[in-house]
């Protein structure tokens, strides 16, 4: 089963025609997804009147821990799976064709940063390397391919080779993205304090199990000391999603053009509020197979030119491996 709009058309998404889109994304979803459309039916009393996409309902992102959420018809050729601890059940991200995933990322990136190709990329991800079908190690090893870079590559504890490596870039001048789960950087810039001119340091999160968890600005102000950059870039993402934010420094993300983010109040998961703080709901187009409107456990503010910050957790949520830190 076809989705009705072409991949290629939502990498070419405007403001203008952006809801236009989701809503017709939504009403094919409805239709060939049976997990999502019983969720809807459930919460929804007229599914067909929804007009605007935050009247459209949202599925808990806890549902693809329990389900296969996928349109019928498809066959998953790549299952995402989140990390998880000792009697955690993981999410499954089931993906008939990585061809969107892949685009995704790179636009997503370059929409930010500019041409991959000018870039030499480190991926400090041990906890990622170490497990299979992680959606990150996925971007990360298409970012290291796109760049071209001889130097660029993953690293797993070889501190002292990726310390070596940074100064020669530095020295050569060039313009060097290290990609690092959070608890990796904090290791490896305690024993390796360096000044770093041309790396953007980018943190994905990741402190669960390993010991107390910072806040954002204390996480970035001891990296930023560290390692001498001026500020510490982020990036937003999950296994349920196949689309990212970025954060260039203050821990305020912005989305591509083909992803949303809204705000549903705490207190009533229905109502969406436009600017404030509340849970994150994300509208990521690119979910064409699975489903593209996501209920997250993510608190959050937004603003009005649609950046967002994330704030924390729910207190009941499950910790995630690549969940941000509690402001």
């Amino acid at each position: 089963m076809e989705p009705p709009i072409d991949i290629n058309n939502i990498f070419s998404v405007s403001n203008s025609n952006f809801d236009d889109l989701a809503i017709e994304l939504f009403h094919w979803q409805y239709q060939h997804n049976l997990v999502y459309r019983q969720w809807v039916n459930l919460v929804s009393p007229n599914p067909g009147s929804i007009k605007t996409p935050v009247q459209i309902p949202a599925l808990p992102i806890s549902f693809f821990k329990s389900h296969e959420v996928l349109v019928s018809g498809q066959v998953a050729t790549c299952v995402f799976e989140s990390s998880r601890t000792t009697g955690m059940i993981s999410s499954k991200h089931y993906v008939p064709n990585l061809d969107g995933y892949e685009k995704s990322a790179i636009c997503g990136f370059e929409n930010r940063y500019g041409k991959l190709e000018e870039w030499c990329v480190l991926a400090l991800l041990p906890a990622y390397l170490e497990r299979e079908n992680s959606s990150l190690v996925y971007m990360a090893n298409r970012f290291i391919e796109k760049s071209g870079h001889p130097s660029s590559g993953f690293y797993l504890y070889d501190f002292a080779d990726l310390h070596k490596k940074l100064l020669e870039l530095e020295a050569a001048g060039q313009k060097t993205l290290l990609l690092g789960v959070t608890f990796a950087l904090l290791d490896f810039t305690e024993m390796y304090q360096m000044q770093l001119k041309h790396t953007v340091i980018m943190e994905t999160g990741g402190m669960k199990g390993r010991g107390r968890e910072l806040t954002r600005v204390e996480l970035h102000q001891l990296l930023c000391n560290r390692t001498g950059v001026s500020s510490i870039h982020a990036e937003y993402g999950m296994t349920e999603l196949l689309s990212q934010a970025y954060s260039e420094g203050e821990g305020r993300f912005h989305c591509p053009p083909w992803m949303k983010v809204l705000l549903r109040k705490e207190d009533d998961p229905f109502e969406i509020i436009q600017e404030g703080t509340g849970l994150i709901q994300v509208i990521d187009l690119v979910n064409m197979y699975s489903c593209a409107f996501i209920a997250t456990q993510d608190i959050g503010k937004r603003y009005l030119d649609g950046s967002f910050e994330v704030l924390g957790r729910m207190d009941y949520a499950d910790l995630r491996g690549c969940s941000l830190m509690v402001v």
